[in-house]
């Protein structure tokens, strides 16, 4: 510990040992707890006792009733525990018979603080960071301390019985940390006695069939299981197997989550998964056993394992896909779900709980299309994958919804009546949907998703959310769309599509709701970017008048449309698809009259989300070398520029350097803008060709733009502005030519300048600058010291110890040498 924290530190706890003085908030204490941590890491504890005993002072006071706050309290036993992490100063405090009045039953259990959960908190984190070697478990065990621990399992506030239980875990696994020969004895008798106390207490919860302990009992061994992988884990399961089992044939079931949580946590155990101690059976017995919600998660996760009896993957995934197979069941003439594998059938079980209520059939038709569409891109899944069935179920999920199903039986028709009109299955049943484009299908399938998602989009009852959710899964069957044999165009199939289709976008665009108009713009230029070279596609848009909409809408009331029409229209016109005249001269102008209309956006729009997207279309168009752009691409930067650096809002910026580095890429003929502390160092170019394109970065005011960034109030535009710099700077700086020019640039006017920018003034534009005062300049900056000042956080310079000391001192008029600072 430095001096002059050792100086202040009695007086900090004295008056933390007082209770009339002000109690530091809980950050400062945190921190300080930090602090305390990182010296005993480093260093003894016993030392840092000894040689400052005022510690010791303030754990004394909280053996005296009343001595102390609540939060200094609870601050004060964790301290204990971080000492008492360290077998020698472990050694001291139990000499001290502070342990026990701190830890033990005639601590502050007995104390009306213990009625706060931040005393029982800061308790069960002493404990936590003192069970760190076998010296501490007699003491776990004599005190009284399990037992304590047992009743705050089941404590009011979450926070606390969460941290119970884990402190459990701990301590059962230090305790089983046997010798290295051999797993623990099988005999619960030769166990240490800690290990004893909690097994029994396990097993205590377990046979009482009551939901609270049980529960406990569970997540205790579900935490043990997965974090703990000794030898020692199979004799515990074996011990603890036969009472799981016994919970199965419970009704109802007690703590079925907690029960699934606990078995997947086994069957995940490296050292359990591959022995043969009757796990597979109990979890078939499971599955049979749970309800259709329940098993549905155990379903999941026996699929997900990566070694696994066939036999049990087979029963797991016919369980998942019961409820598909009652819909289907209920919407076809025949007999059984067609295509499914076999075995899977709709049970009564499944189809009572389809149609007990409109919560229970949605939540359970959720939970299924979430598991499956989570389960159809993983390795393991079950092959042969059920793909036409699974989008037949799809399909008719979608229908009963918005009630253009013809139900086949009773149940169909209750379903329809129970399902329409219900957003939350409609959203998961599209989400699916989508994932479900991965791989093709029977093209009589196919065609059954082209309408269902036509009429969704179509429909006047879709809402918003689930008409974005439409959108997205048609973007995802557009583009896993075949191409025709030996042509790169799209398929007859898809262009009839798309002729359907983009007279329901248009309509869309023209959507009251304004989340539906960003959704059909969002649609649009994601179909936009992956299609835009087809000529099918090209001709179909360009005939649908969707072009013009999109530019209509950059002058939309909402600006996240207007962000989301800026976005589209420079995709569109990125590929030539953007709104057009009928004659080459008017062609022109509207190019012309797209580019200013961008431009005004981002100089006069009030929202900051469209001059983003702004930015980002220009910062495309420029690395594209789009037509607009080259026509006068210094004009344009520097047009560009000149808004960004005026903009309040801190990313337009940001993203305005994105586009000055593109520009400086390519004016000193880079391929592409690299890091310049990169492992091999961008090319220097040559003295001619920098001078040239030196004065061209000068003539957009460049230089202007990111000198004035490196002094940006946002740390992102100065690290920004300071990483572009870097990188001018190590493309000139090996050229020789400029640097041995005669005389002496003039710098005044630069530094000048950054003076005043630094201290937050405007001053003047500079104007164009000589290429051999810009090279003085950045190699006067100190632009790696910079680049590291900003990396630091910003309480970077009064975080020190001494520093939270002074301060803390100062909450009650008790001042060091120096001024407390502020952060």
């Amino acid at each position: 510990m430095d001096p002059e924290c050792s100086q202040l530190l009695p007086a900090l706890c004295a008056v933390l040992a007082d209770p009339r003085q002000p109690v530091a908030d809980d950050t400062c204490l945190e921190k300080l707890l930090d602090w305390f941590k990182t010296i005993t890491e480093a260093g003894s504890s016993l030392q840092l006792l000894q040689e400052n005993p005022c510690l010791v002072e303030l754990l004394c006071h909280v053996l005296k009733p009343q001595g102390l706050s609540a939060r200094v309290l609870s601050f004060s036993l964790h301290l204990a525990g971080v000492f008492a992490a360290q077998e020698s100063c472990f050694q001291y405090l139990q000499q001290a018979e502070l342990l026990p009045g701190l830890f033990g039953e005639a601590g502050p259990l007995g104390q009306a603080a213990w009625s706060a959960p931040t005393v029982r908190s800061g308790w069960i984190q002493g404990l936590r960071s003192l069970a760190q070697h076998p010296s501490a478990l007699p003491f776990l065990a004599d005190c009284g301390t399990l037992d304590t621990i047992f009743s705050l399992q089941g404590d009011s506030s979450l926070f606390v019985a969460s941290a119970a239980g884990q402190l459990l875990v701990h301590i059962l696994g230090l305790s089983l940390q046997g010798p290295a020969e051999g797993p623990p004895s099988p005999q619960a008798c030769d166990w240490p006695v800690c290990a004893q106390k909690i097994v029994g207490h396990i097993e205590g919860s377990l046979r009482s069939m009551a939901t609270p302990q049980v529960t406990q009992a569970l997540n205790v061994l579900t935490t043990t299981f997965g974090h703990c992988h000794g030898p020692w884990m199979q004799v515990l399961w074996e011990r603890l197997s036969p009472l799981v089992a016994c919970l199965l044939q419970e009704d109802p079931l007690p703590a079925a989550h907690s029960l699934v949580d606990l078995l997947l946590s086994v069957a995940r155990s490296p050292v359990l998964s591959s022995s043969d101690c009757g796990l597979w059976e109990t979890l078939a017995q499971t599955l049979r056993r749970l309800s259709p919600a329940q098993a549905g998660p155990l379903a999941l996760g026996i699929l997900k394992l990566q070694d696994c009896p066939q036999a049990l993957r087979a029963q797991a995934f016919g369980v998942l896909l019961q409820p598909l197979a009652c819909v289907l069941t209920a919407a076809d003439q025949a007999p059984g779900p067609p295509g499914l594998p076999e075995g899977t059938t709709g049970d009564s079980v499944t189809v009572d709980t389809l149609l007990s209520s409109k919560s229970a059939c949605a939540g359970l038709l959720c939970q299924t299309l979430a598991h499956l569409e989570l389960l159809q891109p993983l390795p393991q899944r079950p092959s042969p994958w059920p793909q036409a069935p699974l989008l037949g179920a799809a399909v008719t999920i979608l229908r009963f919804c918005n009630g253009s199903a013809a139900p086949a039986s009773d149940v169909g028709g209750r379903l329809c009546a129970i399902l329409a009109g219900c957003v939350r299955v409609q959203r998961a049943a599209l989400d699916f949907l989508g994932a479900l484009a991965q791989e093709t299908g029977p093209q009589e399938l196919v065609t059954q998703v082209s309408a269902v998602l036509l009429e969704y989009l179509r429909s006047p009852d879709s809402s918003p959310t689930v008409l974005k959710k439409a959108f997205q899964a048609t973007l995802r069957w557009l583009l896993s769309s075949p191409r025709a044999p030996g042509c790169c165009d799209l398929d007859p199939d898809t262009q009839l599509f798309l002729r359907e289709l983009l007279p329901v976008l248009r309509k869309r665009l023209c959507s009251p709701c304004w989340e539906v108009r960003d959704s059909g713009l969002e649609f649009l230029t994601q179909v936009t970017r992956h299609w835009g070279g087809q000529a099918g596609f090209r001709h179909a848009l360009l005939a649908s008048e969707v072009p013009e909409l999109a530019e209509q809408l950059l002058r939309d009331p909402e600006s996240y449309v207007r962000a989301s029409a800026v976005t589209a229209v420079g995709q569109l016109s990125s590929q030539g698809l953007h709104a057009t005249a009928a004659s080459p001269e008017q062609l022109g102008g509207q190019k012309e009259s797209l580019l200013a209309e961008l431009l005004h956006v981002l100089s006069t729009d009030s929202e900051g989300f469209p001059r983003r997207a702004a930015m980002q279309v220009f910062t495309e168009w420029l690395r594209d070398r789009h037509a607009d752009v080259a026509e006068d691409t210094e004009q344009f930067v520097a047009r560009v520029l000149q808004a960004a650096s005026r903009d309040l809002d801190w990313e337009v910026r940001a993203q305005g350097l994105e586009l000055a580095l593109v520009f400086l890429a390519q004016t000193l003929g880079q391929p592409s803008a690299r890091c310049p502390y990169a492992v091999a160092a961008p090319q220097a170019t040559p003295p001619g060709p920098l001078a040239q394109a030196l004065r061209a970065l000068s003539r957009v005011r460049l230089f202007e733009f990111a000198f004035r960034a490196l002094f940006d109030c946002d740390r992102p535009v100065a690290q920004k502005s300071c990483d572009l710099l870097l990188f001018l700077r190590a493309q000139a700086t090996p050229s020789g030519g400029l640097q041995e020019a005669e005389g002496s640039p003039d710098v005044v006017p630069v530094e000048a300048a950054l003076q005043r920018w630094r201290a937050g003034e405007q001053g003047e534009p500079l104007g164009d600058l000589e290429p051999e005062a810009v090279l003085a300049v950045l190699r006067s900056l100190d632009l790696e010291g910079l680049r590291g000042a900003l990396a630091e956080s910003s309480d970077h310079v009064e975080k020190s110890p001494q520093s939270l000391l002074q301060d803390m001192l100062a909450t009650v008029g008790v001042r060091g040498e120096n001024q407390a600072d502020c952060y």
